[in-house]
């Protein structure tokens, strides 16, 4: 009997004892090819050289100093190179490391009132994200998130929060609209919250550039993001990029806003930042906010006891230079048009694929009853559930996700394989993906 606390107490789980490359093994030698890098953790696969040589030198140099005593060198080194290669508007910003994504969504929810209260403006304290999204699992990440199977049990204790419609033209642009005109109307909705609230009232946005776990691999529809950008400087409201899924090049660029054309005041990210050989996540605020900072106060109001690990910022930041010697952002850019063709080749027309989506190696398959009225199937199937227990008993893991029509019935699949992912990995994964819908879908 195991004494840890399961996500699920009558679950009996593998144990898995070795990584190698873009597979897991378990105590019984079972092979696994990891087709999602967990929840899009393991981007370099599991055997880094470069990230493992890098966590023994540190560990074995100086593992832990307290930031309200000391800094520390691979933090130092961390901070600049996220800086760097942030988009515009970053180059005289910070960047704050914690533990985990749903920290990195606490301090930047903490920071954008912060700011708001240095700049005078100590009204601003409510929140606008949207529906059908996902920011972490602490309070107030809950709260912004729109995740409604997990917000349900907590829902009495969550804060306020205003949360508006998703960008999701599969599901909700209309016939008559083009994909600009059906972007622009659901980021009109941004202003119309904020006028509703009070335009002196709100302190921040919140919103996934490409929407992860909630409802698979959505990105915006052109020109949303510009949009939003334009209604958030016209009230002072800060922009919240949470790339905590969706960053750190898993979509094709190392941060997934690039691809918008216009940048956030604050970026989270996780997940690929540590590649999974060290928990770590960050906020970067941009110089503007930064600028006020230090006009004001000069001191976060906030910390915790981790912030700024060096054995995890020395982990991040050879993760950091294996992606770029090995020009891994480019082969994801490479490697996911090949996932995509091969999806879209097998399951293009499969009746009861509904959409295939998604950005660089981070693509999804929406599963529907029926594709022409795109009805999802009824929850009582556990189409999910089903679905990644039968992929990894033939020794794939992937992550499906139910709610996603409409926050209770839907199902997608997500993957987001390593970016060393090859090929061959890439037929396995569509081949055991095929077989495995057969047996499970409703006939």
């Amino acid at each position: 009997m195991s004494a840890i606390l399961h996500r699920n107490l009558a679950a009996s789980l593998p144990v898995a004892v070795r990584g190698e490359g873009a597979y897991l093994f378990d105590a019984k030698g079972k092979k696994y090819l990891d087709a999602s890098g967990g929840a899009a953790v393991s981007c370099l696969g599991h055997s880094s050289p470069r990230v493992i040589e890098a966590v023994h030198e540190q560990i074995g140099r100086m593992p832990f100093a307290h930031t309200s005593f000391f800094t520390n060198e691979p933090s130092e080194e961390l901070a600049e190179m996220l800086i760097v290669r942030a988009p515009e508007g970053f180059g005289r910003g910070r960047v704050s490391f914690v533990g985990s994504g749903s920290e990195a969504m606490e301090v930047a929810l903490k920071f954008a009132r912060q700011i708001q209260v240095e700049r005078g403006e100590a009204e601003r304290s409510t929140f606008i994200a949207r529906r059908m999204s996902y920011h972490g699992n602490t309070v107030g990440a809950l709260s912004v998130g729109g995740h409604m199977q997990r917000r349900a049990l907590y829902a009495e204790m969550l804060m306020p929060v205003t949360h508006i419609s998703p960008c999701f033209a599969y599901r909700f642009k209309h016939d008559d609209e083009t994909p600009e005109a059906y972007g622009r109307r659901v980021a009109d909705e941004l202003e119309e919250a904020i006028l509703k609230i009070g335009p002196k009232k709100v302190a921040a946005f919140v919103a996934e550039p490409v929407v992860g776990a909630t409802i698979g691999c959505v990105a915006a529809a052109p020109g949303y993001f510009k949009r939003i950008r334009e209604i958030c400087d016209r009230h002072g409201v800060i922009f919240i990029a949470d790339e905590v899924m969706c960053g750190m090049g898993r979509t094709g660029s190392f941060f997934a806003m690039e691809q918008e054309g216009v940048a956030p005041d604050i970026i989270t990210t996780a997940k690929g930042l540590g590649a999974g050989y060290q928990p770590i996540a960050a906020m970067l605020a941009s110089e503007k906010l930064i600028e006020t900072l230090k006009a004001g106060s000069g001191a976060l109001a906030n910390g915790h006891t981790y912030m700024s690990h060096a054995v995890a910022c020395a982990a991040s930041v050879a993760v950091i230079k294996t992606m770029e010697e090995d020009r891994l952002i480019e082969a994801v850019q490479d490697k996911g048009a090949e996932l995509r063709a091969a999806l879209e080749t097998r399951f293009g027309q499969h009746p009861h694929v509904g959409d295939i989506r998604g950005r660089g190696l981070f693509q999804a398959l929406e599963f529907v009853e029926d594709r022409t009225t795109k009805r999802p199937f009824s929850r009582k199937w556990r189409i999910a559930e089903n679905l990644k227990s039968k992929l990894q008993d033939r020794g794939l893991i992937a992550y499906p996700s139910s709610g996603t029509a409409d926050g209770d019935e839907g199902d997608h699949l997500l993957l987001a394989p390593p970016y060393i992912v090859t090929s061959d990995d890439i037929a396995i994964m569509v081949d055991t993906i095929d077989r495995t819908v057969a047996s499970v879908l409703p006939a």
